[in-house]
This record gives C-alpha cells, sequence and structure tokens, in this order.
C-alpha cells in the first residue's frame, strides 16, 4: 500500500518551506522595504493556508471564507502601510 498525502500535510511542507524562505529574507535582506513586503506577502500566504486547511474553513460557506480572508488582508495591510511609513520617514 503505498502513501498519499492528504492536504494537510502538503500544506505542513508549504508552510515548512515558506518559514525556511521567511528566515532567507530576514537575515540576508534586513531592513530593506522590498524584503519587508516581500515577508508580509508570504505571511499572508501562510496565514491563508492556514485558515483554508487547519480551521478548516475550505468547506465553510464563501461568506465565511471571504470575511476570514477580508480580515487577514487588512492586518497584513496595516503591518504593510506601517512598515512603508516607517520606510517614508527615515
Amino acid at each position: 500500500m503505498r502513501y498519499q498525502p492528504d492536504r494537510m500535510d502538503l500544506t505542513l511542507l508549504a508552510l515548512i518551506a515558506l518559514a525556511g524562505t521567511t528566515m532567507a529574507l530576514t537575515g540576508a535582506a534586513h531592513g530593506l522595504p522590498l524584503a519587508n513586503g516581500t515577508v508580509l506577502a508570504i505571511a499572508a500566504i501562510k496565514g491563508r493556508r492556514i485558515l483554508l486547511d487547519y480551521l478548516d474553513l475550505r468547506t465553510a460557506p464563501p461568506i465565511w471564507r471571504g470575511l476570514i480572508t477580508a480580515w487577514l488582508m487588512l492586518i497584513v495591510g496595516f503591518a504593510w502601510s506601517v512598515s512603508a511609513v516607517s520606510v517614508l520617514l527615515s
């Protein structure tokens, strides 16, 4: 019998790879505006994967997926705007 990875396994592998990418970016390009935006984009991707697969919103009604995704994008957008303002002021 062959092992078939399910969605949770694939999500876990994707989260590990994205966490490694985040660590590499923050270590190599500390303080660069493009790196900050990239790290926030990766955080949004990781958050979306966690919401859909680990909190089981993939099978939820579309309104809930939309509301929770909008909330996540609001948080990431706020973090990006704070980062952009700090870059502009320095």
